[in-house]
């Protein structure tokens, strides 16, 4: 059951102070928390036998007020340590998530879904930061605060009363060795139910669209009703769990009572015990009744705080498939790239995508790279950037292998726009001034006019501060696909990735970038894939890439005097622009 506050160790020996003063002042608050008990039987048996003044009587009630402004003070501090103490760790447990995710390459993407992972950063962080605090107190009320009420009890009381009103309490042990595995086992199931769910929702929002323009929308409700009606129920049997807890305890905390209050009238029959102590004896059991409550809260929470912890802890222990390696190149400059024999296959993929590639870039040169859909042109910009582990053969950025410079170092000079550009939900300006946040005014303008974007600005609401929505849904294809090729020439990196990144722009439109392009980057490497020809006719190297094999490489005269693939498609396509046109 206390397996979970084992695994936050780590965390409890980081704040160990605060939780120290927080349970030391939780255990005062607890003895303080007595004395009201026990002044009122001191009062009853006072006045019962005449040896109360007046005077003796106030001083009990200034005692009295007293002793509950020092416990509200108390109960202040240790509240705010404690529960302090848990927002403490959700926030370094969401800061390490947040990291983690960072640091992830697309294989840990394709193996987790995004709702399931949002759960784990939201509601399992909520039921782990609740052990740290909840959990803490119930653990503390269950066993300290209750054998200091039965110490009392037992000492100050009558130790026959005291004994034989707990007589029921093993039973409490039973009923939580009984359910607690299985409230660990049905909350797993419900916080898996619950990251489909979310993953259902960001699917169905993202689509909402595409789901309006099929009239799929009824078959949409039923899908995310019946997904509900399965974490309905998932819940539904965790709570038929939790239900069985409370009262099970109150019938036990019911039966101590009556054996309390029965067999105290026969010793006070007796002349065993006064009748203030028999008062104070059941304003202490009373006071037990959230103890024992507390002791099935304790396996509740422990239970969910454990199964949240296991799946946050299985998501932080994932390793990234591409790290540094122990020693790294220190002097380095992407002199020139190369792919020699290079071969590459995907985790998932039956065969090779890429196979024997050779070819090579100097700095300050601009490569193309075309051939049909699914021929290898993306996967070899994911090479670039370092997105899976490398191949077979050899791929150098400089005069090293790219495995031999650190992640940072190699991405740094890398400048991205890829075939589905991804906009922030903010202004267009802090959209473009995400690739260099220091850049200036003349910067960013440079870079909206180098991306044939300028001109757009006048008939967007608020201009550069227009919101762009989310994922950049406010803005055409074209203009998305600019602001991202803005975005990546304001960081003026020096090498360039276009990944098809023109496909949604006009020929004219496409003219103007390439030739901003072309004399904004004359001394840096540019890489374009694409499968309209005319974005690569000015490329120093073109490659004709098919099932990941190159079958034609050149300049753009050389490729057509070969009279194969590339003759044939550029031939297409000035047929269609005559045709447009």
């Amino acid at each position: 059951m206390l397996t979970v506050l084992k695994k936050l160790g780590w965390f409890f020996k980081r704040e160990w102070k605060r939780y120290t003063l927080a349970i030391g002042l939780l255990f005062f608050a607890g003895l303080v928390d007595l004395l009201p008990p026990w002044l009122i039987g001191v009062v009853i048996d006072g006045i019962q036998q005449g040896q109360f003044s007046s005077k003796q009587f106030q001083w009990m009630i200034i005692g009295w007020i007293a002793v509950t402004l020092v416990a509200y003070v108390i109960n202040y501090v240790w509240h705010y340590l404690l529960f302090g103490g848990a927002f403490v760790l959700e926030r370094i447990l969401r800061t390490n998530l947040m990291a983690h995710f960072m640091r992830m390459k697309p294989s840990f993407y394709e193996r987790n879904r995004t709702g399931d992972l949002m759960a784990r950063a939201t509601n399992d962080l909520g039921a782990v930061s609740n052990t740290a605090g909840f959990g803490i107190l119930t653990l503390f009320d269950s066993t300290i605060f209750m054998i200091c009420i039965i110490a009392v009890m037992s000492t100050m009381i009558s130790w026959k009363l005291t004994l034989a009103a707990l007589l029921p309490l093993p039973f409490i042990a039973l009923l939580l060795s009984i359910f607690g595995k299985q409230i660990h086992k049905r909350f797993m199931a419900a916080q898996d139910a619950f990251g489909e769910l979310n993953d259902d929702v960001l699917e169905s929002i993202s689509g909402v669209r595409v789901i309006r323009a099929f009239v799929q929308e009824k078959a949409s409700e039923k899908k995310f009703r019946a997904k509900t009606e399965e974490v309905l129920a998932k819940n539904l049997a965790v709570v038929r769990i939790d239900a069985l807890f409370e009262p099970g305890i109150k019938v036990i905390v019911g039966i101590s009572y009556l054996i309390g209050i029965g067999y105290g009238a026969y010793l006070v029959f007796h002349s065993e015990l006064t009748l203030g102590q028999l008062i104070t004896f059941n304003m202490f059991l009373g006071m037990l009744i959230w103890p024992m409550i507390a002791m099935g809260e304790l396996i509740n929470i422990m239970q969910r705080g454990n199964a949240s912890l296991d799946r946050v802890n299985e998501t932080l222990s994932s390793e990234a498939d591409v790290q540094n390696k122990a020693d790294t190149a220190k002097q380095h400059q992407p002199s020139q790239i190369a792919f020699e024999s290079y071969s590459f296959q995907y985790p998932s993929s039956p065969n090779p995508n890429l196979s024997k590639l050779k070819f090579a870039i100097r700095q300050g040169q601009t490569l193309g790279i075309v051939g049909k859909t699914g021929s290898g042109k993306t996967t070899i910009l994911k090479q670039l950037l370092r997105e899976y582990p490398l191949g077979e053969g050899m791929l150098r950025l400089g005069e090293h292998r790219i495995d031999e410079l650190k992640l940072e170092d190699a991405l740094g000079y890398v400048g991205y726009v890829p075939q589905q550009p991804f906009l922030f939900s903010r202004s267009i300006r802090d959209n473009i001034l995400f690739g260099k946040s220091e850049a200036t005014e003349e910067q960013l303008q440079q870079a909206l006019e180098r991306a044939s974007f300028a001109k757009d600005i006048q008939f967007l609401p608020d201009g550069l501060e227009t919101m762009v929505g989310e994922r950049g849904v406010a803005l055409s294809g074209g203009q998305k696909q600019r602001v991202s090729i803005a975005r990546a020439l304001i960081a003026d990196p020096e090498i360039l990735l276009l990944d098809d990144a023109l496909s949604a722009v006009d020929a004219k439109t496409e003219m103007e970038i390439i030739s901003g392009i072309k004399n904004e980057r004359q001394n840096k490497t540019t890489i374009i894939t694409t499968h309209r020809l005319s974005a690569v006719q000015h490329a120093d190297w073109i490659v004709v890439l098919e099932d990941g094999v190159i079958i034609e490489e050149g300049t753009h005269e050389q490729l057509l005097q070969q009279n194969g693939w590339y003759k044939e498609q550029y031939d297409r396509q000035q047929i269609e622009m005559e045709l447009s046109s």
